[in-house]
This record gives C-alpha cells, sequence and structure tokens, in this order.
C-alpha cells in the first residue's frame, strides 16, 4: 500500500508579498525597480497586489537587481501555484465522499489495503491513490465506462456491487505486480496441469505456494485474495499486458469448489487468450456464456471425466469409503466426487462434506 506522505502547508502566500518585503528592506519603490528591471511598472504592480505571478525571464532579471538567485523566485511561483492547484482539488475530494461510501473501506483498511482512518476526506485520498486515480471521473471512466479497452474490458456500470468488485480485482493487481515471472509460455502450462492435478489430489498444507511456483514457472501469476463483504467473486482471470492472472477467493471455503474454480480460470487461459476476462459468480458487460461454458467443461473434465463419474454413479449403494477409493483410483480428491455427485443431486447437500477440506483465505 503506498500513500504519500509529503508536507504541505496550510497556507502559501503570493511571492509578490516576498518581492515587497525585499523592496522594502531596500528602501526601493515599485516605480524604481520596474524601471531597473526594464519591465512596465503596471507588471511590477500586478506581481506585489497577487494579480500577476512571476515567470522565469522575470526571475532573472529580479535576480540582476536584487541579489537574490533567479531560481528562488521561479521555485517561489511554483509553490504558490501548487498550493491554489491544491485549494483547488480539494473541492474534487469532497465532491468524492459520497463516492467513497461505495466501498467496504473498513474492511480494506483492516486488510491493509488502506491506511485506516475515520475522516471522510482522507477516506477519499486513499482510495483514490489504491486505485491510482486522480478523481471520480476517472474511476468511473476505467472501471465502468470502458475508456481504456486495452486493460479493462468489462464494465461494472451495472452491477450494485460494484465498488466492492472493483476493490477485490484492484487488489489482485497490486499483490500481481509485487513479483516477477517468466514470460507466459502455453505449452509449459499444458504440460504442468498433471501436476497441478497431482498437488489438487493430495492438498498439502502448502499446496498454494506449490500451485504458484508451477503457475510462475509457465509464466501464470497466481493470488489469492481475501473476501470483501458484496463481492461473491469466487476468482477471476485477466491479463495484465502480457501476463495471465488467475485471482482466487476461497469464498465458499470447499476445497472442491476452490479447485473446480482454479482449474476454469486455467482453462480460460488455454482456451479464449488476452482479451477476456473472467469474474465468477457475478454478471457483467462483457460476460461471454460461450466461454464460461468451455471453461466449466475444461475443468470438470479435469477433476473428473465423464467415464470416470459415469462408473461412479453406477454404484447405487456408494459409501464414503467407496468416494476415496474412486478418489485414489481417479487421482483426484474426494472432495471433486462429493461436490459432482451434489451438483447431479446424486447427493443431498452435507452428506459427504467430512470428505471435504475447508480452504480458508478470508479469515
Amino acid at each position: 500500500m503506498a500513500t504519500i506522505t509529503q508536507y504541505y502547508p496550510q497556507t502559501v502566500s503570493h511571492p509578490g508579498t516576498t518581492l515587497a518585503e525585499i523592496l522594502a528592506e531596500k528602501e526601493m519603490g515599485s516605480k524604481e525597480f520596474a524601471v531597473r528591471t526594464g519591465k512596465p511598472e503596471k507588471t511590477i504592480s500586478d506581481v506585489l497586489n497577487g494579480k500577476s505571478g512571476i515567470t522565469p525571464e522575470m526571475g532573472i532579471l529580479f535576480e540582476q537587481v536584487l541579489k537574490i538567485p533567479s531560481h528562488f523566485w521561479v521555485n517561489r511561483q511554483t509553490t504558490y501555484d501548487e498550493y491554489l492547484a491544491r485549494v483547488e482539488y480539494q473541492k474534487t475530494i469532497e465532491e468524492g465522499i459520497e463516492w467513497s461510501k461505495i466501498f467496504p473501506f473498513a474492511k480494506m483498511a483492516s486488510l491493509g489495503w488502506v491506511a485506516p482512518t475515520t475522516k471522510k476526506e482522507e477516506k477519499v485520498t486513499y482510495l483514490f491513490e489504491y486505485f491510482e486515480v486522480a478523481n471520480t471521473k476517472g474511476y468511473y471512466d476505467f472501471y465502468h465506462n470502458q475508456k481504456l479497452l486495452v486493460n479493462f474490458r468489462i464494465s461494472l456500470k451495472k452491477n450494485e456491487n460494484a465498488g466492492a468488485i472493483a476493490a477485490w480485482l484492484r487488489q489482485g493487481e497490486i499483490q500481481a505486480n509485487a513479483f516477477t515471472i517468466p514470460e507466459f509460455d502455453k505449452k509449459k502450462l499444458n504440460k504442468i496441469l498433471p501436476k497441478l492435478k497431482t498437488i489438487m489430489a493430495l492438498q498439502p498444507n502448502d499446496f498454494f505456494s506449490q500451485i504458484q511456483t508451477l503457475c510462475n514457472y509457465a509464466g501464470v501469476k497466481v493470488v489469492h485474495t481475501p473476501c470483501l463483504p458484496k463481492a461473491p467473486i469466487h476468482g477471476s482471470t485477466r491479463w495484465l499486458n502480457d501476463v495471465p492472472l488467475v485471482q482466487l477467493s476461497g469464498r465458499y471455503k470447499r476445497n472442491d469448489i476452490f479447485w473446480f474454480t482454479f482449474f476454469h480460470e486455467i482453462g480460460h487461459i488455454l482456451l479464449h487468450g488476452k482479451k477476456y476476462i473472467s469474474i465468477e459468480n457475478m454478471e457483467y458487460d462483457g460476460e461471454n456464456q460461450v466461454y464460461e461454458n468451455e471453461a466449466n467443461e475444461f475443468s470438470a473434465e479435469l477433476l473428473l471425466n465423464k467415464e470416470q463419474e459415469q462408473e461412479i454413479t453406477n454404484n447405487h449403494t456408494l459409501t464414503e469409503i467407496d468416494v476415496v477409493k474412486y478418489a485414489n483410483k481417479f487421482k483426484t480428491h474426494p472432495a471433486v466426487i462429493i461436490g459432482r455427485l451434489q451438483h447431479l443431486k446424486l447427493l443431498p447437500f452435507g452428506m459427504g462434506n467430512s470428505l471435504c477440506k475447508p480452504i480458508d483465505f478470508c479469515s
């Protein structure tokens, strides 16, 4: 989380004030100073009265007469101009107060995504910094109005939870930008699929770091981002320039759902290329249902193919012991079989859940 800590003074006087003080010390009137610098008296008067600024050319002339370096006058003017701009920008901050309410700021602060504060104006400033925008227009143009299709090809405009979703997606980008990986290699990604499936089947305690390492080798970034209130997302796939990013939440804390989502996102990378953005468990402008179905089929087939599924469903006296045996035989996890049978309504939800392992990235 980057924050701006530079000190900005509350008030800055016009450089004409300084000029007036120096002329008074030298007992030099404005008319005499105008003559000595070769500038019109009105120009000097406007500077002294704060109606006009000091240009670099004037700074050099002032240096010759007053023996005070030109950069002093130029810097003095720049500081004053910046102060005026910040006073004007304060209106932008105030206009953003209502906008800031669409984000779960307290939760974001508790996760360390933004600095904690209860001050309304500071919330706006921290959110601008978080999204790397200068104002609410920049935010809406990027996340709602698709003004930069190269980076963000979907619109959250029609989603009532757009703020929470945008915050969650942005955090994934921040996480992904924190490390570098080799160039994406589709062949390598296909090559590591069996290894990824083995990790899924065994699910060791460090499973996530293992899949991260393998995916990094293939040029794919994988991150897990804690859940936010009102952002009911399982996962997302998108390309950050030429780098595919898989962002996962583990929202339902069930490993069968986690693994299905993970391989679903891998399917998008292999099947649908750079232009498609996938956000699971929500509707958005830009969603392609054909692509989503293809990614579903890719994930389902990899976890437990149709032949294997048929063999299991043919067993009408299925027990948990049988499920474990089938999982070993088909090199998958028992939770995958339980989840599939529940999805097919061949097993009541709740039955067999003891074979599922919890996954919790949200606590």
